[in-house]
């Protein structure tokens, strides 16, 4: 198949009409080093067709249809696959106009951009020749800044000023410079400054490619009592009530109007103002001021309604959150160099209950199965955000005698977590914690019961641990208590020697007791907005036994042969793990990057444990790790043992490096 698919993208004018071409290969040449091609890459109006590994793949797929019939597969290829581009002339015409208009927002204003033509059996080539020259550099920068009060803050920060002499002339730094005031002025109470007030003016006449820029900061315009418009001092502005609404429906305040405003009830608490219908809080007030950083009295600051909308949206117990502002129409006893500035903050509940049934049934190789499932969530438990989980799972399949000796085999569990927003540690409690960190606390419970033909184990599992953040780019989770016990009851001793020669399959049945804890720092600086290069590191420290270990040794417990403890009839882990993850993606376009990683890892038993257990060991493979490989089928050497099926390559060390190319196959992927 893939075979039939590069023939036929060695044919790409199949369905290229004869009075057109194929745009064949579009290639730009720059005279200037410190122009990037990948920055006019956006400016071309069109590409040809893309390649995978030289070959035009989605082309192929196209062309594989014909044209003249929709049913399927025909429809189908010219779905996944990618039709032919034909060559435009004014495409490439806007192009090289496109292409001097961003190199002359960069700088070169004498830049010229050239498109050669060339056309060939069909097929055209298209190269682009830029001659960009030397840029235009900043002389000086002049300011006029005609509002004092904006003045004084200004020449305060002028050391974050992005427009600097002897740089570049940008645009891009421009608008740049033009947003970074905006938010540093109205972070100083001034709620009416906006970017509109901020102008740059050039003058490029001075020769010897330079420019001087005049860097002007305008009043505020209002109007007189005669309705005119006059220029007036920028105005700061402080906190004067807070409203929140916290049961707000979008829906009903449309529909009812002023009707639902009159039916909401008000309390004034803590120095703010919760309304809400029916006179009860969906969650309560405590932990929506804990996420606010807006207070009455303080200066209005774009930072903190930010701020306290993502911490707002943190707490996921709110389906909308809604953060504006107003001027009162009357106002007494205010300072003429600071006005009153209301808050209103809408918040719009999620469902607060969640529960479905999922049902499953199997047919395999004749014996009939089936699974229910039952799952439950509440999004706000206690009335303080906090969110509770639980699945509930029974299956049962019908096995046929003659082949298993039983009649059935039957699954039963459960799993639970609850997550709290705020830590469970009485100094920690403060609200200035809970606002800086936005910590969690999460309690999960699990326990699974399997009862097969040959064998019976229950699987239980528990943890208590903390998240927080250090910052956008920070996580931190410390879990000092995970709890993780395998029991096997029964095993019936035929089968029991049959997995003696799968060194993965006797692991699997063996008795687990591990009590441990970790902890855990994430940095990842992705940008789900934009698509750029980003770092994922991941740092991982993990102890296991010691706190069971030290409460044997003080009590005295005996030992069993071998100088182990014992808990429950079976030696406890005891061992210490530490590893990194690093992970870099290149973004090489929309459609495609390179991912390079990097894993250093090692586990050291010791104590009551002479090696690390086997969940707790280092492997490679698997979707984790390198994919092209099964989990624990990759490691060093190549030895396998005669009399084993398959030999687990697991090891209490493991230095994993890989790079893998991304790309998108179909449409859809």
């Amino acid at each position: 198949m893939l075979a039939v698919i590069v023939f036929y993208s060695c044919n790409p004018t199949k369905y290229v009409p004869d009075e057109n071409t194929l745009l064949d290969k579009s290639v730009i040449n720059i005279d200037n080093y410190g122009i990037k091609k990948s920055d006019l890459k956006p400016y071309i109006k069109q590409e040809p067709n893309k390649k995978i590994f030289g070959a035009r793949f989605h082309l192929g797929l196209y062309n594989l249809s014909n044209i003249e019939k929709t049913g399927w597969p025909h429809g189908w290829l010219r779905n996944i696959g990618e039709e032919p581009v034909i060559f435009d002339a004014f495409a490439a015409s806007k192009s090289s106009e496109q292409l001097e208009n961003y190199l002359f927002s960069k700088g070169y204003f004498n830049a010229d951009v050239d498109a050669d033509v060339s056309s060939n059996k069909q097929k055209t080539s298209i190269v682009y020749n830029v001659s960009a020259r030397n840029p235009y550099r900043i002389r000086r920068v002049k300011y006029d800044i005609r509002d004092e009060n904006v003045r004084s803050l200004f020449f305060m920060d002028t050391i974050n000023c992005l427009i600097k002499n002897g740089e570049k002339y940008d645009v891009d730094i421009l608008q740049k410079e033009r947003i970074r005031l905006e938010r540093f002025i109205k972070d100083m109470g001034f709620y009416s400054f906006s970017r509109d007030h901020i102008y740059f003016e050039v003058d490029s006449t001075l020769g010897n490619r330079q420019v001087d820029i005049f860097y002007e900061a305008r009043k505020f315009l209002d109007y007189n009592s005669g309705k005119s418009i006059i220029e007036s001092e920028h105005k700061r502005y402080r906190i004067n009530n807070v409203y929140i609404y916290t049961s707000w429906d979008p829906k009903k305040s449309l529909d009812e109007g002023d009707d639902y405003l009159q039916r909401q009830d008000t309390i004034f608490l803590n120095g703010y103002y919760f309304i809400t219908d029916k006179g009860r809080h969906v969650v309560k007030p405590n932990v929506i001021t804990q996420s606010l950083y807006i207070k009455p009295g303080d200066l209005f600051q774009v930072t903190n309604m930010e701020r306290s909308q993502d911490h707002l949206n943190s707490l996921q117990s709110f389906r909308l959150v809604n953060i504006r502002y107003s001027k009162p129409g009357f106002f007494d006893g205010w300072q003429s160099d600071e006005l009153p500035l209301n808050c209103i903050i809408r918040l719009t509940p999620v469902t607060q209950q969640e529960f479905r049934v999922e049902l499953e049934g199997t047919n395999s190789a004749g014996n009939l199965g089936g699974a229910v499932n039952f799952v439950y969530q509440h999004k706000n438990l206690f009335r303080g955000a906090e969110r509770l989980n639980i699945k509930l799972k029974g299956a049962y399949e019908t096995l046929s005698e003659q082949i298993s000796g039983s009649r059935s085999t039957q699954e039963y569990g459960f799993e639970t977590s609850l997550t709290l927003p705020r830590f469970m540690l009485p100094f920690l409690e403060k609200e200035s914690f809970i606002k800086k960190y936005n910590p969690k606390t999460v309690i999960t419970a699990a326990y699974n019961y399997q009862k097969m033909p040959v064998y019976t184990r229950t699987v239980a599992n528990a943890s208590f641990g903390y998240n927080w953040r250090g910052n956008r780019f920070i996580q931190h989770s410390v879990y000092p208590l995970q709890l993780n016990v395998v029991k096997l009851p029964f095993i019936d001793p035929h089968f029991e020697m049959s997995i003696d020669t799968s060194s993965y399959l006797a692991y699997s049945y063996k008795d687990v007791f591990i009590l441990g804890g970790n902890y855990i720092y994430v940095f990842n600086n992705q940008n789900i907005k934009k698509s750029r290069d980003y770092w994922f590191i991941k740092l991982t420290g993990e102890l296991a036994g010691n706190l069971m270990s030290l409460g044997y040794m003080v009590a005295g417990a005996d030992t069993v042969e071998g100088g182990s403890y014992q808990v429950f009839g079976q030696p406890f882990a005891q061992y210490a793990r530490a590893d990194v993850d690093m992970r870099y993606n290149r973004k090489l376009n929309e459609v495609s990057s390179v991912v390079y990683r990097a894993f250093i890892g090692v586990g050291i038993p010791y104590g009551n444990s002479k090696a690390v257990p086997f969940e707790k060991q280092y492997f490679s493979g698997g979707a984790n790790s390198i994919r092209a490989w099964n989990v624990r089928s990759l490691g060093p050497g190549s030895y396998t043992p005669v009399d084993s099926s398959f030999f687990n390559m697991t090891a209490d060390i493991k230095l994993e490096f890989n790079a893998e190319y991304r790309f998108k196959l179909f449409w859809i992927l």
